[in-house]
């Protein structure tokens, strides 16, 4: 589109609310902005819009800083490194805001409204009963100065509306394209409770402008507050913004994405054992790709690649199996060092290694392992009988197609080979060597099959020889004895 090839150093920004705990969807919109910004040569910044005294948390505020930094999306002015215009607390810039609601109010571009909440709500039932759009009645825009300094003086409560224009407001989304609203169908809407709480539509205006926000790029859901926010700018002769207005995301059943289609808070997904490369790939997709078959982003290659003309209208689609796929591609990029660095919280969690635990021995699991683990949280479960005897049934040894006897002479004759390796030569090769070798007297199920079991206590898991080597000539010979007396003493 002609608005971003002539958009010179974009400023663009994230302002969350600390109400709740960073989402998927949050972390989206952030991530549009951060590329569109780094893109264009321009700047990211947070703002935390925390004037909801009631339900704005510390702890929420860090979830979202801390969610925002583990993706790699550092912002370039914010509440914790300060910049040219903060503060970056919205709850700060209260005296901002009064400025800018008395100059509203001078120009009679504003109003006190003393309408009770039972007034309104009869004006909304009479509107509704006449199929006519609920908006303000307008009763109150009459008063003049001194009949409203007397109601104030009189203690009566009130509210600031500001005076809406009956007309129509058009503007091109950098991603709907051309929009149009009628805001003769808004109605004066309330921009204040009093002069130190302002409301969302009249204080993100004035923090915009104030802090050189020429581009905002947010969620669908605030679509229609962007009329009433150009009606405000316009009334303080502020700059418009380029706006562009991201689909919302949506579970597999295309249904407004929540809780039962996977978790929402982003940094469940990081406990869970997600990387941060995978996330930052995945959210990427969700509404946007290059238009190419590409698939595997670095961050890099997303901001070069990024054109936000390219982001879809309609709704993007949650696939947790897509996630899954692109999170198991980045732990196989990982060196096994670096993986079972990242693993060690899981398997002392789950109390299978602690500060004293050969740290070789955990790199040999991981790379036995990493091709078969979506996310880190798996590795406990699936590794688990690397650290521990395993325990199962003694049938479990007795392949399918054999018998009760021929496995033990099979484990037996298998167990007599092992021995005969040096502990030196205990390598993963000469293991399948030692194995192979019981092939002569048995079939490939029979040797191979009771030795898995034997290992790990499971049908399925990596190779015999695999699991053989990280364990050690000891430990293997010791397992291959105790499942030896299980099927001796089964029945």
């Amino acid at each position: 589109m002609k608005q971003i090839t002539i958009l010179k150093n974009p400023r663009v920004r994230i302002a969350p609310s600390p109400t709740g705990f960073l989402h998927i969807g949050t972390a989206r919109t952030a991530l549009f902005n951060y590329l569109f910004a780094k893109k264009y040569g321009g700047k990211f910044i947070l703002r935390v819009e925390d004037t909801d005294k009631e339900r704005s948390e510390k702890r929420f505020e860090e979830d979202i800083m801390e969610g925002l930094k583990w993706l790699g999306m550092i912002w370039d002015e914010g509440p914790d490194i300060g910049g040219q215009f903060a503060p970056y607390h919205q709850s700060e810039r209260s005296e901002r805001h009064r400025f800018f609601l008395e100059k509203l109010l001078n120009e009679n571009k504003a109003y006190h409204c003393f309408c009770t909440p039972e007034e309104l709500e009869a004006h909304r039932n009479y509107m509704a009963s006449q199929s006519l759009p609920i908006k303000y009645s307008g009763k109150c825009a009459g008063l003049d100065k001194k009949e409203t300094e007397e109601k104030i003086r009189s203690g009566a409560k009130s509210v600031i509306r500001f005076k809406v224009s009956a007309k129509k407001i058009a503007f091109i989304d950098l991603i709907k394209g051309p929009v149009e609203f009628d805001a003769g169908l808004i109605g004066d809407i309330v921009i204040a409770k009093n002069f130190d709480e302002s409301l969302y539509n009249f204080a993100v205006v004035v923090d915009d402008e104030e802090m050189r926000i020429n581009c905002v790029i947010r969620g669908e859901d605030h679509l229609s507050n962007t009329p009433k926010q150009i009606l405000i700018q316009e009334a303080l002769g502020f700059k418009i913004p380029l706006y562009g207005h991201v689909p919302l995301i949506l579970g597999s059943d295309r249904s407004k994405l929540s809780k039962r289609h996977g978790a929402t808070s982003l940094m469940e997904y990081k406990k869970d054992g997600y990387l941060p490369e995978a996330m930052i790939n995945f959210i990427a997709f969700l509404g946007w790709n290059p238009g190419d078959e590409k698939e595997i982003f670095s961050l890099q290659e997303l901001i070069d690649a990024f054109d936000i003309t390219q982001v879809s209208k309609s709704g993007a689609i949650f696939n947790i199996q897509k996630l899954n796929w692109l999170n198991g591609y980045y732990i196989r990029q990982k060196t096994n060092a670096g993986l079972s660095g990242l693993c060690m919280s899981y398997l002392k969690e789950a109390g299978l290694v602690d500060e004293h635990t050969d740290q070789e021995m955990v790199e040999k699991i991981v790379a036995v392992e990493k091709d078969r683990i979506k996310k880190l949280s798996e590795i406990a479960g699936i590794t688990e009988f690397f650290f521990k005897l395993p325990g199962y049934q003694a049938e479990l040894l007795i392949w399918k197609k054999s018998n009760k006897e021929t496995i033990l002479d099979s484990l037996m004759a298998t167990k007599n080979l092992l021995e005969g390796l040096d502990e030196k030569e205990f390598s993963e090769i000469r293991i399948k060597s030692v194995l192979d070798g019981a092939l002569i007297k048995f079939s490939s199920g029979e040797v191979y099959w009771p030795m898995r079991v034997a290992l790990s206590g499971k049908e399925a898991s990596p190779g015999p020889a695999e699991i053989a080597f990280v364990l050690g000539k000891q430990e293997t010979i010791r397992r291959v004895d105790y499942a030896i007396e299980k099927l001796k003493l089964s029945h």
